[in-house]
């Protein structure tokens, strides 16, 4: 039986979701350090993780039964992606299912630092009675900056346009501006007209570091930050010293760059304790509606690729979106080299073998190539593909939809 590994307790409905598919299924409530992860993955296929657990290189060195990482969030950062794809495991995240939780925890975190409802929440729980409108603005009117024009900065320029706002944005990429949106073609020219600044970009290491105290000095006095994106993009030190000199109005924090490792664990950061900072502990898509659209997007995912083969929306192989055919099926990863189409179709006809269908999708240095034909492992062809020096990993289906994996990558 197919074995699963599910971390940082993944949604109920992706645990049936597999089990439905009889795999069995293992579920821990916390992350793994590496040295946990490679021991708790002998004689498992497939590992489910949300942020915290790190897939290196040495986990999947250490793991070649390993077919298939889904990770329960947008992020990917958390897994080595290369040494994934070198290594012939599939990487699936859930791209667009909880963009609408991140975008109403931003507008909700905009209208509450700009009308200080944490500064007056406090004062009240504290016995004081501050009735005042000094430093509290309606949001209409006011010019939302946005940092990172994707599937959440875009819809968050929806909403905050409903709200009355201007929206400025900037993307490294050339991006369709929504609604009366403008693109900038600065982060300057951004700075220097947003009342409130937000971040929304990717996980790529080029990313580190991108917001530090440079950028806060641009922003306007009095403006507002927010980061629900990844915290090694900005500079907490910077942002505290921002907020105390009263440059800044206020922020919102949901990432950061050391988080603990589960729930309940102790929480540090230079940005406890100031006055007009919302601290929330990465919980931008943890609604229930998002984590059980996640849970089913992400196992529906893990499971295809299993029984079809399929790697639509895979984040590091080449894209096959493929179904059942009722025939055998051979899937093999191969390195992107010339002459590999012709070497396997070879030794399917040295072995006598009819193909039924076929298709191949490359991606940078790796090749896919799936091959419907019948009767194929009894004809021999499958060792002879195993044994060829471009092969990364074979994986073969039978007639009955029953997957068989040979041991491991044959190379890479």
């Amino acid at each position: 039986m197919l074995r699963a590994l599910l971390l940082e307790n993944i949604h109920p409905d992706a645990v049936q979701i597999l089990r439905d598919a009889q795999i069995d299924v293992e579920v821990r409530s916390g992350a793994l350090d590496e040295d946990e992860l490679i021991e708790a993955l002998a004689d498992v296929q497939i590992l489910g993780i949300r942020s915290k657990t790190q897939v290196t290189r040495r986990v999947l060195e250490s793991t070649p039964g390993l077919l298939a990482v889904g990770t329960f969030s947008i992020g990917t950062n958390q897994i080595d992606l290369d040494a994934a794809a070198s290594h012939g495991v599939a990487v699936f995240n859930a791209p667009f299912s909880n963009t609408r939780s991140v975008v109403e925890l931003a507008v909700s975190e905009i209208i509450a630092l700009t009308r200080r409802l944490t500064v007056r929440d406090k004062a009240l729980h504290d016995g004081t009675w501050d009735k005042t409108a000094e430093g509290s603005h309606e949001v209409r009117g006011r010019t939302l900056g946005i940092i990172g024009y994707g599937n959440i900065g875009s819809q968050l320029s929806v909403l905050a346009e409903n709200l009355g706002m201007n929206v400025v944005f900037f993307d490294t990429a050339e991006k369709l501006a929504l609604g009366n949106a403008r693109r900038v073609e600065t982060l300057d020219e951004l700075l220097g007209l947003a009342d409130v600044v937000t971040i929304h970009v990717d996980g790529r290491k080029g990313n580190a570091g991108l917001f530090g105290d440079d950028l806060f000095a641009r922003m306007k006095p009095g403006a507002i930050f927010l980061n629900l994106s990844r915290g090694f993009v900005v500079d907490v030190d910077a942002l505290r010293e921002h907020i105390l000199s009263g440059h800044l109005g206020g922020a919102a924090v949901d990432v950061f760059p050391t988080e603990p490792k589960k729930r309940g664990d102790h929480f540090e950061s230079p940005l406890r304790g100031l006055a007009n900072v919302i601290l929330t502990p990465h919980v931008g898509g943890s609604t229930e509606e998002a984590q059980q659209s996640i849970g089913h997007f992400v196992a529906k995912k893990l499971r295809d690729y299993l029984f079809t083969g399929s790697t639509t929306l895979s984040v590091n192989l080449p894209n096959l979106q493929l179904e059942h055919t009722g025939v055998g099926r051979i899937a093999l990863l191969h390195r992107n080299v010339p002459g590999v189409l012709a070497a396997v179709n070879q030794v399917f006809a040295d072995h006598g073998a009819n193909i039924e269908a076929q298709m191949l999708a490359t991606r940078g240095e790796l090749g896919y190539v799936v091959t419907d034909i019948s009767d194929v492992t009894h004809r021999g062809a499958s060792s002879k593909l195993m044994e060829m020096d471009t092969t990364v990993r074979l994986r073969i289906r039978d007639a009955f939809d029953r997957p068989e994996f040979p041991p491991g990558p044959a190379a890479g």
